[in-house]
């Protein structure tokens, strides 16, 4: 128990400490290709010499990586699992067992996902569960916790699982709003809003109505119209349109279904599209519309046929295809969906018959026994408690010296750059640069004429364009770009890239400064502001031309312009 708490305290305060990271070789491997969207699989060639960098070093937390983002980028479901075997590998190299259970998870959602393999998807989850029973690691404890969630929501163990979604809900929502890597922050909303998914699911099979509209209501005000989370957004307005459905709202429930089709579709999530036909159907039907009804159940034999994969509430799909036949009296194809009907029965059976027994047998069972053998090892620390207690209480005081020093440093650095544009505002005469004080072999007239161009490219801010590179800009000169490059190191002092930085980042430093409206922003729309592509990139590059990451800084201008409208407001005594 002391062990635990030393360490505890230790990782609370290292976390808090480490305010920058390493970027190393691998980082600048990973930006040639984070931007790509998932499944684009001109991203495979650039994660090849990530993953040939491990190999060769034996850094198989990194090769982990490597094989993880050929999970991400791969465009096919069969690459997808062959990468998915490979990071597998990969960690049981390593001998750690929590990349191991990552590994596992990873693989399990790729069964789950992209195959809707429930039985190979439950294999992997319950692996991964016995390497992260001891972890220390909440986010890969709540994730393969999220897993079982949805085995169990399957199987129809609806307040089973919405117990752990819940749990989820709780974990993911707390890091959402707390002092993580925006990249950390953006993997927990993540996971929040899935779980929030999850629950709504449960809620509605469990006739908690209030409940789960209450829940949809806050998963489409937390999306809103944020890109990044358009997938999680459709989800949302599905289940508003299964909502209105039951309500007898049809027109609304038909928009909202509607709506949340292209994103499912982007996201190639075939068993939610089916979902999606299935209601658009049924709204259809009870509008009188019957005609159209008939295309979307269609659409959803189609995915079954295809996939060979159903959801048990879809099984009514296929009752009102045999039902509307039998009326028309068309026997052939009142024949054919008898008999997909039957096939998905039959998978449907074959699933809960290898499922239930699996799930209570090899996590519910032995979850149970685990929690007795905690609360019988509990009795048996309570000497300890004090102890553990005080040593929690000494660590907790050295942590928050630590973090007053790490906001009095922060707090420090924020001055210092508002004094440096407060400088810049009103600038002191500087002697002009000449050609003759610099050394170079090119032509004064040639030289004098890229500087003014510069000139106007700085005033004009088309520093700001994407993309931008010396070869670009040179072109955009008439020049070639070992000129440009020459008089950017002899004029400017700094390399093109380093001068490219600096124009940009001052530049929205500068209108975070003047204008408060961009401090309502989030860090990748900033970046897109000044022409840089990765939020990431934006972050590190603001750090290390400023000194203090973007959101501490916009952290404290928030602060600095609260204070000074509170004590305007202030009146005389």
């Amino acid at each position: 128990m002391i062990k635990k708490l030393y360490f505890l305290v230790f990782v609370v305060i290292f976390r808090l400490l480490s305010c920058q990271e390493v970027y190393s070789d691998y980082y600048k491997l990973r930006l040639r290709y984070e931007n790509l969207e998932e499944n684009n699989s001109k991203a495979l060639p650039l994660i090849q010499p990530y993953i040939n960098k491990a190999k060769k070093e034996k850094n198989y937390e990194k090769l982990l990586q490597g094989y993880k983002d050929g999970v991400f980028y791969s465009s096919s479901n069969e690459e997808k699992l062959k990468y998915a075997d490979s990071a597998v590998w990969a960690a049981k190299l390593s001998k750690n067992k929590d990349l191991i259970s990552s590994a596992y998870i990873e693989k399990g959602v790729v069964y789950y996902y992209h195959y809707k393999k429930y039985q190979p998807a439950l294999n992997e989850y319950l692996t991964a569960y016995e390497y992260s029973k001891n972890t220390d690691n909440k986010f890969l404890k709540f994730q393969n916790l999220y897993h079982i969630g949805v085995v169990k929501s399957y199987l129809g163990y609806y307040a089973e699982a919405s117990d752990l979604f819940k749990q989820c809900i709780y974990y993911y929502g707390q890091k959402s709003k707390s002092n993580l890597h925006p990249n950390e922050i953006f993997n927990n909303k993540k996971g929040y809003l899935n779980s929030l998914h999850q629950l709504i699911i449960c809620y509605r099979n469990l006739g908690k109505i209030r409940e789960a509209d209450s829940a949809i209501k806050t998963g489409l005000s937390e999306v809103g119209n944020n890109p990044d989370y358009a997938q999680e957004k459709g989800y949302f307005l599905l289940a508003k349109g299964i909502s209105d459905f039951k309500k007898e709202t049809y027109p609304l429930a038909l928009d909202n279904l509607n709506q949340s089709l292209s994103p499912i579709k982007k996201a190639g999530d075939f068993a939610w599209l089916s979902v999606d036909y299935f209601y658009i159907g049924k709204s259809y039907l009870y509008s009188k519309n019957t005609k159209e009804s008939i295309v979307y159940f269609k659409k959803v034999d189609s995915i079954f046929q295809k996939h060979q994969f159903i959801l048990p509430e879809l099984r009514e799909n296929y009752e009102i295809l045999i039902n509307h036949y039998k009326k028309e009296k068309d026997q052939g194809q009142q024949l054919y969906y008898t008999g997909q009907l039957l096939k998905a029965d039959s998978i449907i059976s074959k699933d809960f018959t290898y499922l239930a027994p699996k799930i209570h047998k090899e996590y519910d069972t032995k979850t149970l026994l685990e929690e007795k053998n905690k609360l019988e090892k509990a009795n048996s620390w309570g000497n300890f408690i004090i102890i553990g207690l005080i040593i929690f209480a000494l660590g907790l005081i050295i942590l928050l010296i630590k973090r007053y020093k790490i906001q009095k440093n922060i707090q420090q650095k924020y001055i210092l750059l508002e004094e440096k544009f407060i400088l810049q505002q009103n600038p002191s005469e500087k002697p002009i640069s000449t050609t003759e004080e610099k050394r170079t072999s090119l032509d004064e007239g040639k030289v004098e004429e890229l500087l003014r161009k510069l000139k106007i490219f700085e005033d004009k801010k088309e520093f700001t364009q994407k993309g931008l590179t010396i070869n670009k800009l040179a072109s955009q000169f008439g020049t070639n770009s070992n000129y440009l490059s020459q008089v950017i190191n002899e004029y400017k002092e700094v390399n093109f890239n380093k001068y490219l930085s600096e124009l940009r980042i001052n530049y929205i430093t500068n209108l975070l400064f003047e204008n408060k409206e961009y401090l309502k922003y989030g860090i990748e729309t900033l970046a897109k502001e000044c022409g840089i592509a990765s939020r990431q990139n934006f972050s590190d590059l603001f750090y290390e031309i400023n000194g203090i990451r973007p959101t501490d800084f916009i952290r404290k201008r928030k602060q600095e312009l609260d204070n000074k409208r509170n004590f305007s407001t202030l009146k005389p005594i």
